[in-house]
C-alpha cells in the first residue's frame, strides 16, 4: 500500500522536532541558569558540544521509548509518560557522562546539578507541550468542522466519573457527526455544577424528564440516552429510566467499553439496551489474557458446535487463536452456519465442520483420534425438559451414553483434558434433564479418578464438567419465548408466580468453559472436578417477564397481560449449583466456584450402565426411574418431585 505524502513525512518531522527541541533545551537550560555567560566565547563551544552529544544520545533513546510512533492528534497520558521516562534517562546520561568526564579528563564537574533538574523540566515541556497543543487545535478543529455540518441528534449522558468521560469522548469522536452530548446526567455529588470535557452536568439521573423538559425549552430536542455501567447499577432503577425514556420517545442505549467484548484496547460502542444489562448482577470479569495464552497454539475439538453455546465457544476459540478447530454437530444446517460466521473472522485457526451423531460411538471415536485435539469441549445434548419428559429414552442415549462417547474418545486421542457442559438442573434432580446430566456427571468424575490411578509417566487427561444456569438468549431461554409473546400482545405465560433461576449470558458462559479448562489442565490435583460461575442470587421468572414487558414499553398486566399456566411435569421451583455432598474449594479465581466430586467407583457406573441399557431397550422408564434412585444421590422421583 502506497502511503500518502503526508504519512511519508510525518515520521521525519517528529524525529526533527523532537531533536531540535532537545538542542534547544540543552541550551536553554544552561542560560536559566548561568544567565548570557554561556554565550561568550569558551563556554559557548563547551555548551555546543553537550549540547549535540545529549541530541545524538537523544535520538536513540526516543526510539527505544517509542516516541517516534504516537500520532500527535491522539497524544494521550501514556505519551505524555512516555516522554518523562525518555527525559529521565538523558538526565540519568548527562549526570553520569559529566562524572566519567571529570573523572578521567577533568577535575570537576562541568553540568551542575540544579542545571540537569532545570533540563529535565524544560525537555518535557518542549516535547509534550506541542503534542498536546496540537491534540487541542485538531480537537478544536473537529468540533467546529462537526458543529457546522448540523442536523446531529442531541443525546444526554447517564453516569459518573470515568464512565461518563468515555461515553463524551466517544460522542464528540464519533466519525459519522451523527450524536452531540447535550449534557451529563450523574448521580455522584462531587459532579453536580461541574463539566465532564466541556459538558455541563445538568442534573441527576432520576431528573430525566426535567432536563429533557428543560432541554427543550431552549430548542433542544433530547432523542438518544447513553446509559453507562454505573448508570445501569440497580440502585438507580434503570428499569424506570428505560420507562420514562419510552414514555418520552426517546431511545435508550447503552456504552459498552471495547475491552468488555473482548477485543482489546481503549473506547467504547454504543448498544441496545439488553435484558441482561436490567437483571443480571455485575457481569463476572475473567482474565482475558490468561484464557487466550491458553487457548494459543491448541488443536480444539467441540461437540455440538453448531449450538448457540457451542457456536459461541468456537468462534471465541478461534478469536483466541487455536490452531485448529473440529467442529461436530448433527446439524448440517447449524454447522453450515457457525462456520459461515468463522469465515468472516479475521482469524488464522483452520476449522472443519464434520457432521458426527456422538450416539454414534465409533464415528465420534474416529473423528477425535483422527484430529488428536488437545482440548475437548462437550456442548452436544437434548436439554429441553418438557421433551424429554416425554421421549425420555432419547434422553438417555444423547446425554448419558453420548457424553460416555465422548469422554473415552478423548482420552483414546490422547487429549489433556475434556470439559462436559451440564446444569443446575443436575442437583437434586426431579427431571430426566436433570437426571441424565448428572449421570453424565458421574460417568466423568469416575473417568477421571480412573485415569488418576493409572500408571505413567505422562500426566493423565482431566475429565471435568461445569454447570450452567439458564444462558440469556440461548436456544430454549425463556427470554426468546417471552419476547415473541409481547411482540404478539402477550399474554406472558409465566408457569408460577415463585420460579427462581439462576441466570448467567453467554459471554460468561463461554468464559467458564475455558477457565474450567485452564484450571483443571493445568494441576494433576483431582480435588475439583466440576466447576460452577458465581451467579449471586437466583432471579424470579415474573420479574424478568415483567422488566421484559417494560424494556418493550409496554406496562405489565395492563398493556400486556401476565398469566400463570402451572409448572411443567419436571420443574421445580428453584434449583441449585451444588449438592450439600460436594464439599466447595476455593479455586482461587474470582467469580468461580468449585467443589470436590461425590462419585461412584468405575465398577458403579458400568453396572448402571449396562442396567441402564437394558431399560431403554425395553422401554421400561419405570426400570430406568429404580436404577437413577439408586446411583443417582438426591434424585427425586415425579411423586417426590411434586412434594417438594
Amino acid at each position: 500500500m502506497r502511503l500518502s505524502i503526508k504519512s511519508r513525512y510525518r515520521k521525519p518531522t517528529v524525529i526533527i522536532h523532537d531533536l531540535v527541541m532537545t538542542w534547544a533545551s540543552v541550551i536553554a537550560a544552561f542560560w536559566l541558569r548561568f544567565g548570557d555567560y554561556v554565550f561568550t566565547a569558551g563556554p559557548r563551544e563547551v555548551l555546543f558540544g553537550i549540547a549535540a552529544v545529549v541530541t545524538l544520545a537523544a535520538a536513540f533513546v526516543y526510539r527505544y521509548f517509542s516516541l517516534y510512533r504516537s500520532i500527535w492528534r491522539f497524544a494521550s497520558t501514556q505519551d505524555l509518560f512516555n516522554i518523562v521516562r525518555a527525559v529521565s534517562v538523558l538526565a540519568i546520561l548527562i549526570v553520569i557522562g559529566d562524572f566519567f568526564v571529570a573523572r578521567f579528563y577533568q577535575n570537576q564537574l562541568i553540568v551542575s546539578r540544579a542545571t540537569v533538574i532545570i533540563y529535565w523540566f524544560v525537555q518535557i515541556a518542549a516535547l509534550g507541550g506541542p503534542r498536546l497543543l496540537y491534540r487541542y487545535y485538531r480537537d478544536w478543529h473537529h468540533e467546529r468542522r462537526i458543529e457546522k455540518k448540523g442536523n446531529r441528534v442531541p443525546a444526554l449522558v447517564l453516569g459518573s466519573g470515568a464512565d461518563a468521560d468515555l461515553a463524551v469522548r466517544m460522542l464528540k469522536s464519533d466519525a459519522r457527526h451523527t450524536f452531540f452530548p447535550a449534557g451529563v446526567l450523574s448521580n455522584k455529588p462531587s459532579d453536580d455544577g461541574q463539566s465532564i470535557r466541556g459538558v455541563r452536568v445538568l442534573g441527576r439521573i432520576e431528573d430525566l424528564e426535567e432536563v429533557c423538559g428543560k432541554l427543550a425549552e431552549q430548542g433542544i430536542k433530547v432523542r438518544r440516552i447513553l446509559l453507562t455501567p454505573s448508570a445501569l447499577d440497580r440502585s438507580n432503577a434503570p428499569e424506570d429510566i428505560i420507562a420514562t425514556a419510552r414514555r418520552l420517545d426517546i431511545v435508550a442505549s447503552r456504552v459498552q467499553r471495547i475491552s468488555d467484548i473482548g477485543h482489546g484496547g481503549e473506547g467504547a460502542s454504543m448498544q441496545p439496551i439488553s435484558i441482561g444489562d436490567l437483571l443480571l448482577r455485575p457481569s463476572v470479569e475473567i482474565d482475558q489474557t490468561l484464557l487466550t495464552e491458553f487457548i494459543r497454539g491448541k488443536r480444539i475439538a467441540v461437540t455440538g458446535g453448531g449450538g448457540s453455546i457451542g457456536s459461541e465457544i468456537c468462534r471465541r476459540v478461534a478469536k483466541y487463536g487455536a490452531s485448529d478447530l473440529l467442529i461436530l454437530d448433527n446439524s448440517e444446517p447449524a454447522l453450515h452456519d457457525v462456520s459461515f460466521s468463522i469465515d468472516f473472522m479475521d482469524v488464522s485457526t483452520k476449522y472443519s465442520g464434520r457432521i458426527c451423531d456422538i450416539r454414534d460411538r465409533h464415528r465420534t471415536e474416529q473423528l477425535l483420534c483422527d484430529f488428536k485435539p488437545d482440548l475437548v469441549f462437550h456442548a452436544a445434548a437434548l436439554k429441553h425438559v418438557p421433551y424429554l419428559e416425554r421421549d425420555w429414552d432419547e434422553g438417555v442415549r444423547t446425554n448419558v451414553i453420548g457424553t460416555m462417547n465422548v469422554a473415552d474418545a478423548t482420552v483414546k486421542s490422547g487429549a489433556r483434558a475434556m470439559v462436559l457442559i451440564s446444569t443446575d438442573k443436575a442437583i437434586r434432580p426431579v427431571s430426566v434433564l436433570g437426571a441424565t446430566k448428572r449421570f453424565a456427571e458421574l460417568y466423568c468424575q469416575a473417568l477421571d479418578l480412573d485415569l488418576a490411578g493409572r500408571a505413567g509417566d505422562t500426566p493423565s487427561p482431566r475429565i471435568l464438567a461445569v454447570r450452567f444456569g439458564n444462558v440469556l438468549g440461548s436456544s430454549g431461554s425463556v427470554v426468546p419465548r417471552f419476547r415473541a409473546q409481547i411482540e404478539r400482545g402477550g399474554p406472558v405465560t409465566v408457569t408460577h408466580p415463585d420460579m427462581v433461576r439462576y441466570f448467567m449470558t453467554v459471554r460468561e458462559a463461554v468464559d467458564l468453559v475455558l477457565t474450567a479448562s485452564s484450571h483443571g489442565a493445568g494441576t494433576q490435583s483431582r480435588d475439583v472436578c466440576v466447576y460452577a460461575l458465581n451467579m449471586g442470587e437466583q432471579v424470579h421468572i415474573l420479574r424478568l417477564a415483567e422488566t421484559m414487558v417494560r424494556l418493550s414499553g409496554y406496562e405489565p398486566y395492563t398493556e400486556i397481560p401476565i398469566e400463570f399456566t402451572g409448572a411443567r411435569p419436571g420443574e421445580r421451583l428453584y434449583e441449585e449449583l451444588f449438592s450439600p455432598n460436594e464439599p466447595m474449594v476455593d479455586i482461587g479465581m474470582k467469580g468461580m466456584l468449585g467443589a470436590k466430586p461425590d462419585f461412584l467407583t468405575m465398577a458403579e457406573i458400568k453396572k448402571a450402565l449396562a442396567e441402564i441399557d437394558e431399560a431403554v431397550e425395553a422401554g421400561d422408564q419405570a426400570h430406568l426411574h429404580v436404577i437413577l434412585k439408586r446411583n443417582v444421590r438426591d434424585y427425586l422421583t415425579e411423586e417426590a418431585a411434586a412434594a417438594s
